[in-house]
C-alpha cells in the first residue's frame, strides 16, 4: 500500500499498544498496530497530532477501549487497494460487534465463495485495523487465525467486544 506524502499521522497508546492512525484531507486512511505485518512506508508523512480527523479517531479509540463504544462515526477513505481488496473491507464493516465470521461466510458474503484464501489475503491487508474489524474474523472451525497485529492482540479484541 502507498500512501500519499502529504497523509498526516499521530499515535494513539492503547492498552494493546502503540496505534499509528493516519489521515489524509478530511478522512482516516489508516490504524495501525506498530510493527504489524503489512505496515506501509509511514517516512514521508507528517505528524500532525491537532488534525480534527485523528483527534476523533483517538477519541473514539479511547471510548472503544474503556467499553465505551461498539462502533466507529470517524469519516473512513477506503480508496487503497483493488475493488476486491475494497469489498472484503467493505464487508467487514458489516460484522456486529460481540460476533465473529469465517473467512467462508466472508468470501460468500461478498459473491465469491471459492475465493477463501484471497479474502484472507485482503482482510490481513486492512490498513484501518479495530475501527474496520478486521479482528472478527475467523477460522471456519471458530479457531482464531492470523492476525496483523498480532493473535494476542486479536484475542484481546474480541474478548473486549465479549465475542470470545
Amino acid at each position: 500500500m502507498k500512501i500519499p506524502s502529504h497523509t498526516v499521522l499521530s499515535d494513539y497508546v492503547s492498552p494493546l499498544g502503540r496505534v499509528i492512525l493516519a489521515a489524509l484531507d478530511d478522512h482516516l486512511v489508516g490504524v495501525w498496530f506498530e510493527c504489524q505485518a503489512h505496515l506501509p512506508d509511514l517516512s514521508r508523512c507528517a505528524s500532525a497530532p491537532d488534525h480534527p480527523v485523528l483527534q476523533q479517531a483517538a477519541a473514539e479509540l479511547a471510548e472503544y477501549f474503556a467499553g465505551q463504544r461498539r462502533s466507529f462515526d470517524v469519516s473512513l477513505a477506503q480508496s487503497a487497494g483493488t475493488p476486491f481488496q475494497q469489498a472484503v473491507w467493505q464487508a467487514l464493516l458489516a460484522i456486529p460487534s460481540g460476533s465473529t465470521c469465517s473467512y467462508g461466510e466472508l468470501a460468500r458474503r461478498i459473491g465469491k465463495p471459492a475465493a477463501v484464501r484471497a479474502v484472507g489475503a485482503a482482510v490481513g491487508r486492512n490498513p484501518l485495523s479495530i475501527i474496520v474489524p478486521c479482528h472478527r474474523v475467523v477460522g471456519a472451525d471458530g479457531r482464531l487465525t492470523g492476525y496483523a497485529g498480532g493473535l494476542q492482540r486479536k484475542t484481546a479484541l474480541l474478548q473486549l467486544e465479549d465475542a470470545i
